[in-house]
């Protein structure tokens, strides 16, 4: 599964912000570029996770989380 960051320098602080558009609230952080990218990946898998426990907790909530490929 692929998502698209968005990976910014943080200029007051160091190191680098990252977030995943596709999926709201899910934002990281690292001191380098490599390790945002690596702190992104395990955001997203918690978001995926935790969304795929809410569905499953709350039955048919009318929302699940799918899978696309392009």
């Amino acid at each position: 599964m692929k998502f698209q960051v968005i990976i910014r320098e943080d200029p007051e602080d160091g190191g680098y912000n990252v977030s995943c558009p596709a999926i709201q609230g899910c934002h990281s952080q690292g001191e380098t570029v490599d390790e945002a990218l690596e702190n992104i990946k395990d955001a997203i898998n918690g978001c995926i996770e935790v969304l795929n426990e809410d569905t499953l907790q709350n039955g048919n909530s009318g929302s699940r989380v799918m899978e696309v490929s392009l």
